[in-house]
């Protein structure tokens, strides 16, 4: 055996791995890979990130994520509906998306579901308290309403929905939906958005789970594995840790 091959199987034994040929990779929020990431060089990604930045203030790097969504959103351009997002925060997504959308040449609707503060503790089951969902939104997440409406007030048709999500829904009249973003961090608002706005997305319209497969966040994928089972739609998971959801 090679002392290289040695050294990798002592190293990965321990519950290490390495990168060869580091200098090439990504390496943001768990995804490491020598795989072509140069989209984040693409001068109109650059650019829409750099804005989503100034929205987001300390957000961490999470590049290939916010591609995922940009590409999603602009698929969902091809069918009827509004777009919406539920787990907003400060706008990062969404405000990377506008940009690169050129939103308000779109003649589309945004909605942005949050309570701008951060979890509610009663949506957390049990088993999500006990994870420590509470202590990650205190770390995380804080007042941020009239920040994030001053970061959207350059957006036509743009609407903050303020309050708990899913007391909220029914606040808007939302027909059809072309674009749905899911970042809750907790499983039951998602799934009852999921079954509010399920009926509503127009076919080959877009849903984009942010935590899907992200460790630690087992009990949304749990739940919406058994939602999928139970309406009939799949989810391709990501390495980036989000799911994909087409209407059929």
């Amino acid at each position: 055996m090679k002392i290289k091959t040695m050294i990798k199987k002592v190293i990965n034994f321990a519950g290490y791995g390495i990168c060869e040929n580091y200098h090439h990779c990504y390496d943001q929020e768990g995804l490491l890979t020598v795989h072509n990431h140069d989209f984040m060089q693409e001068p109109r990604f650059a650019e829409s990130y750099r804005r989503a930045e100034i929205a987001g203030e300390e957000q961490p790097s999470i590049h290939w994520r916010t591609h995922v969504a940009i590409w999603t959103a602009q698929q969902a351009l091809r069918v009827e509906g509004d777009f919406v997002e539920c787990g907003v925060c400060k706008g990062f997504l969404s405000t990377a998306i506008m940009h690169y959308l050129d939103w308000n040449k779109l003649g589309r609707r945004c909605f942005l579901f949050d309570t701008f503060r951060g979890i509610e503790e009663s949506l957390l089951s049990d088993e999500e308290k006990k994870m420590g969902r509470m202590a990650f939104s205190g770390r995380r997440y804080g007042e941020c309403f009239e920040t994030t409406k001053k970061n959207f007030s350059g957006y036509k048709d743009v609407q903050l929905v303020r309050g708990p999500v899913p007391d909220t829904l029914a606040t808007v009249e939302i027909s059809r939906v072309a674009y749905l973003h899911l970042d809750m961090n907790c499983a039951a608002p998602e799934i009852a958005t999921m079954r509010h706005f399920w009926p509503k997305i127009s076919p080959g319209g877009f849903v984009l789970l942010d935590d899907y497969a992200f460790r630690g966040f087992e009990p949304q994928k749990r739940a919406f594995d058994s939602l999928a089972s139970e309406l009939g739609f799949s989810i391709l998971s990501m390495p980036t840790g989000q799911g994909l959801i087409v209407h059929p």
